[in-house]
């Protein structure tokens, strides 16, 4: 099989990260977009990359059959609606955008040009969570009637640049919201179906140097299955778990264990369906050769761009309903 080129645009840490799972899969030859001198320099040679461009429209004068945007949120619709121009498939990192602005159009561009495009939610490349999703898809549970989702993790200790990035501004994409809480959303609406209405509340509770929130919580409706989600960025344990309840039991996946679990008699202890050994550099090497399937046409999308529409369609409401401190429904 022929190596595809792929352009990293970004050379950040998911830029960095993407480089590094995308050359693991042996199905790949990297490119740099980034254009911090510096920066561009040491990703170039840690990885021994042949080209490392300052400008998109340097890079584009190369070959390229695949790009991952690793680049700030609100650049996300531009560069993506460019390189689908060039008929080059595209993994956007999330969050897709931060306003609809242009979404819309990208969708029906993406559509009339046939080019494969998807939005970097890895979660959806998580072992255990896909084996959970397999597992409630089956019928074996029931129908799913609730959804919570619990997560924290201290975010100085994992990203101590998070003052100098993105991070800073929401219309960057940061903030626990557009940050993290939207892999939670995006998985919760992966495992039992679109958010149709949301009421949240949020806030700036601990972290040092910002003043984006760092602590959510929100109510949501998927339907007919209500949803519950609970994220901060300062706590000093690591942890996330998904829990359904579904008419004939219970299933849950630790992400921090690394496993997922049923419960189906009352009162009787939890089964450990199955556990797993992977570093999280795994869970990107799996979304690389997903993509990879996908810009080939042989398997679907990890999650297709208009899924992404959709949780960003979700984050808004969210941020909105934080202001409002009302529901606010999402209308198909």
């Amino acid at each position: 099989m022929q190596a595809k080129t792929i352009l990293v645009i970004g050379g950040g840490s998911i830029g960095e990260r993407h480089t590094r799972c995308f050359q693991k899969t042996g199905r790949a030859n990297l490119l740099l977009c980034e254009p911090n001198p510096d920066v561009r320099q040491r990703v170039a040679t840690t990885y021994g990359l042949a080209h490392a461009f300052a400008s998109l429209d340097e890079a584009l004068q190369h070959p390229i059959d695949m790009a991952a945007i690793c680049a700030p949120s609100q650049l996300h619709v531009a560069m993506t609606a460019r390189l689908v121009e060039q008929k080059i498939a595209v993994l956007v990192e999330k969050p897709l955008s931060v306003s609809m602005e242009g979404v819309d159009a990208l969708l029906a561009q993406v559509e009339s040009a046939r080019v494969p495009v998807a939005v970097g939610y890895v979660h959806r490349c998580n072992p255990a969570l896909m084996a959970m999703k397999a597992a409630i898809d089956s019928g074996r549970f029931g129908r799913p009637v609730e959804l919570f989702v619990t997560s924290g993790q201290h975010f100085p200790f994992y990203r101590p640049a998070y003052r100098e990035v993105y991070y800073t501004s929401r219309a960057t994409g940061g903030g626990a919201i557009h940050d993290s809480l939207t892999h939670m959303v995006n998985a919760g609406e992966w495992l039992v179906g679109p958010i149709t209405k949301v009421v949240g509340d949020a806030d700036h509770c601990v972290l040092e140097g910002v003043e984006v929130e760092d602590t959510v919580h929100v109510i949501a409706r998927h339907g007919s299955v209500l949803g519950s989600f609970v994220l901060n960025q300062h706590q000093a344990v690591d942890e996330t778990a998904f829990s359904v309840v579904c008419e004939r039991g219970i299933v849950r996946t630790e992400l921090h264990n690394r496993r997922w679990m049923s419960c189906t008699e009352p009162g009787s202890a939890w089964n450990v369906e199955q556990t797993y050994d992977y570093a999280r550099d795994d869970l990107f090497f799996n979304q690389a050769n997903r993509f990879l399937d996908f810009a080939d046409g042989k398997a679907p999308a990890p999650c297709p761009l208009v899924e992404g529409r959709q949780t960003l369609r979700v984050n808004l409401a969210i941020l909105e309903s934080v202001e409002s401190q009302r529901w606010v429904e999402l209308k198909s």
